[in-house]
């Protein structure tokens, strides 16, 4: 609610289907840069100042321009403490615990420039406009009034909400301030810490020993793992599986809520037919496919899971409407996934039987996503016989997908997909959705371009990140381009690192090209390599470069294209292919994300 604000008419009615998706917890996300939404009697500013910003919403939420001296800000809201008891009671007759986020050290623009005293700098500050990068305005670490200003509030509001955990958030602090603030220098000299990321976990450590002695349990994003954790504290890992791991493993508790699977605030169908959304794709048969319990837990690890969430975050979402079309039925999806063994989960019985769901979702009045129709088109490659077998399938029931391999448009009498394709050559699959001969939605293409590296092995020098593994090392040589969407599934993303592949041909044999695929998303942080380098070797062992593909493109000239590097015409022999892409590393000066860790994302590569 700290992005766009929902009065407690809707939150009650998000409330009802939470339970009629029988989930129990409600994490009320009240404190973000662009909004606080909670009374606190002892500081009143807090929502006198720091609930209202500027009205910019005919403006991109990621540039809009911060608030001018004399600009009346009047566009937001907050509940009284008295909303908020009627709240958590309306919750409770559901059995439902609301669990509040009180965001600190940053993610808290909305409380500096009210009080901008409790900041490094003095400020002054406005409530930001829309989107905030880096966050490097946040509370000070190094003044123990700041700390009396946050006990005060976080008394306040644990006697609002008697939930067992308090979430203080933790994440995505930029400490340039604190590097440069003689108090924060001061406190990590005199506590002996080693660094700002230390001076973090000095500061969640001393909020988890004030909501300990109110006998209460501290949870927060995973960041706060960085520095050393509080012995009381639980994790929710939304930055991938892996700190919802490294939590588990060290006996601390877990709510998962990775960014792959549960980010509702992403695309579930072509961004194209859909409403606005904040990026990345998120379908419905995506959530029903997430395992929350990850297989490098042992069954005593696993106890510490305590379950999943899904997060509306609502830059993009200024309704309730809206806000229903993001969340229903891909909460369906997730509630059976955290109900039902995994031996008991099945997408076509699931899919068929959310039909009779949706009939109750009717009767509510309930402004749900109708399902994607967008086709998935996967491969397999079988090595013994050269051939790559292709199916067509959609999160609708029984869809009629009309298709083509020869790169024309599909129409509804094109063939029919029914069974399996096979082929033994490269082709261009273009596939859509018809009812009463008209096409439902747009047309999915996909190139097969099935080469000598299809189907082989592949290891990593540099792994692709958790977030973004797609299929895992197939999906280098799996046949398959991606498309201009960089989290399809078809993509693997590698943050800061270089990616350096090596791919075993099975034999040696005759190489004349070699190519590799690259997307770019500025706005994502998603930057091409400078270069990709291919070398080639008969044992595994040594190697020969066969050249470089340089990137001509400079970071400040991309936008979201997807490109190709390659090297033509060569004449030589290989058993190996390794090919390294060099990450630009961090983001360009200019870029809201200057100086931080970018992406680079590839996809197929090509031996021919």
């Amino acid at each position: 609610v700290s992005r766009h604000f929902f009065d407690v008419e809707f939150i009650k009615r998000y409330i009802d289907l939470i339970a009629l998706h029988k989930m129990n917890v409600f994490h009320w996300h009240l404190v973000d840069d662009q909004g606080w939404r909670i009374e606190i009697k002892k500081y009143p500013k807090l929502t006198e100042v720091g609930a209202w910003r500027v009205n910019k919403e005919d403006m991109p939420w990621s540039g809009r321009e911060a608030a001018k001296p004399g600009e009346v800000a009047d566009f937001g809201g907050f509940y009284t403490q008295e909303e908020i008891k009627e709240v958590v009671a309306y919750a409770a007759t559901k059995h439902i615990t609301v669990v509040p986020e009180i965001e600190m050290p940053a993610h808290v623009s909305s409380a500096l420039a009210a009080y901008p005293e409790y900041s490094c700098t003095g400020g002054p500050f406005t409530v930001p406009t829309g989107g905030v990068w880096p966050i490097t305005d946040i509370y000070c670490a190094g003044n123990d009034k700041t700390f009396e200003f946050i006990e005060d509030i976080l008394t306040e509001v644990m006697e609002l909400f008697p939930s067992e955990y308090i979430h203080v958030g933790g994440d995505e602090a930029n400490k340039k301030e604190w590097k440069k603030c003689p108090l924060c220098q001061e406190r990590i000299k005199k506590e002996n810490l080693k660094d700002e990321a230390e001076l973090q976990s000095y500061f969640m450590k001393r909020i988890e020993r004030f909501i300990s002695s109110k006998g209460r349990k501290m949870i927060g994003w995973d960041e706060i793992l960085e520095g050393g954790l509080a012995p009381g504290a639980a994790v929710m890992s939304w930055r991938g599986f892996q700190g919802g791991v490294e939590a588990a493993k060290s006996g601390h508790y877990v709510v998962m809520t990775p960014v792959s699977h549960c980010y509702f605030d992403y695309y579930q169908g072509e961004p194209a037919t859909e409403p606005k959304a904040f990026g990345g794709y998120t379908t419905l048969k995506k959530v029903y496919s997430f395992e929350p319990v990850p297989a490098d837990l042992t069954r005593e690890e696993a106890k510490y899971v305590l379950g999943a969430q899904a997060n509306l975050w609502t830059e993009m979402v200024p309704t309730t409407t809206h806000a229903e079309y993001m969340v229903v039925p891909r909460m369906t999806a997730l509630s059976e996934v955290l109900w039902s063994p995994v031996e008991k989960r099945d997408w076509e019985d699931f899919n068929t039987r959310l039909t009779h769901l949706k009939k109750h979702f009717d009767i509510m009045g309930i402004n749900y996503a109708h399902g994607s129709y967008r086709i998935d088109i996967e491969t397999s490659f079988n090595n013994s016989n050269s051939e790559a077998s292709i199916r067509l399938t959609s999160e609708q029931i029984d869809p009629e997908i009309h298709y083509t391999l020869d790169s024309s448009e599909p129409t509804a009498s094109s063939p029919l997909f029914s069974e399996t394709i096979v082929t033994d050559k490269p082709v261009t699959v273009k596939a859509a959705i018809f009812k009463d001969g008209k096409p439902l939605g747009i047309t999915y293409e996909k190139r097969i371009c099935l080469s000598k590296a299809t189907g082989k092995k592949v290891t990593y020098t540099n792994p692709p990140s958790n977030k973004y593994r797609a299929g895992g090392a197939s999906t280098l040589v799996n046949g398959l381009t991606g498309s201009d969407i960089y989290s399809d599934g078809q993509w693997q993303g590698f943050e800061g690192n270089d990616m350096e592949v090596v791919i075993d041909l099975g034999a040696e044999t005759s190489v004349k090209h070699l190519s590799a695929g690259f997307i770019s998303s500025p706005s994502s942080w998603i930057f091409l390599p400078q270069y990709a380098e291919f070398f080639v070797s008969p044992d595994g062992i040594t190697y020969t470069s066969a050249g470089k593909a340089v990137n001509e493109k400079l970071p400040s000239d991309q936008k979201n294209e997807r490109i190709t590097l390659s090297l033509d015409k060569l004449s030589l022999t290989a058993r190996y292919v390794k090919v390294f892409a060099k990450n630009l590393g961090t983001c360009p000066a200019g870029h809201e994300g200057a100086g931080s860790k970018c992406w680079m994302f590839t996809d197929e590569i090509v031996v021919e």
